[in-house]
């Protein structure tokens, strides 16, 4: 992962100017890193066109975690946008009441059947990409938190056994 100053002096990124100084961007806490995900897997269902830019500029904007969220949009890659986009693409035919078209090849390939699909998949894509970052967020901020008690109930249990051991041994030889 690039540092921030390296970003900060990259010059492709000067577009930018003192919105990627925001501390909140790089930092990992339990809001930046739960709204990264929900940024990175909402983008992830969007038409491939410019995901890394949505993500950072929705990242910038919402002042979450940018790395997370621009490395989560690549779950999205030429392996996993045909299943992705097919059940983006069934999603919205269902809200919509159409019957879906099959999943042969000659029908995606002809251009001309594009336009009757693409009023689908976009809806579908964005209710995909709206359920996706729901639960990515509520999935951060549930494990952060659990994470958190788990690690707060060692500390008392810690502390615990420290203070009892401090009761069984005297403090001095006089006590003996």
């Amino acid at each position: 992962m690039p540092t921030p100053n390296a970003i900060h002096e990259n010059r492709c990124l000067g577009i930018f100017g003192k919105l990627l100084h925001d501390p909140n961007l790089w930092h990992l806490n339990r809001h930046s890193v739960a709204g990264a995900f929900a940024v990175g897997l909402f983008v992830m269902y969007l038409p491939p066109v410019g995901h890394v830019l949505i993500a950072g500029g929705l990242a910038i904007y919402l002042r979450v975690n940018l790395p997370i969220a621009v490395t989560l949009v690549w779950i999205s890659n030429p392996v996993t946008i045909p299943p992705m986009f097919y059940f983006a693409y069934l999603v919205g035919c269902w809200i919509l009441g159409i019957p879906p078209a099959g999943f042969k090849v000659h029908f995606w390939l002809d251009w001309h059947n594009w336009l009757a699909v693409l009023s689908p998949l976009l809806l579908g894509s964005l209710i995909c990409g709206t359920v996706c970052a729901l639960l990515g967020y509520v999935t951060i901020q549930v494990l952060w938190r659990w994470k958190l008690m788990r690690q707060i109930r060692r500390r008392k249990e810690r502390y615990r056994a420290i203070s009892a051991s401090r009761l069984r041994t005297p403090s001095s030889n006089r006590q003996m």
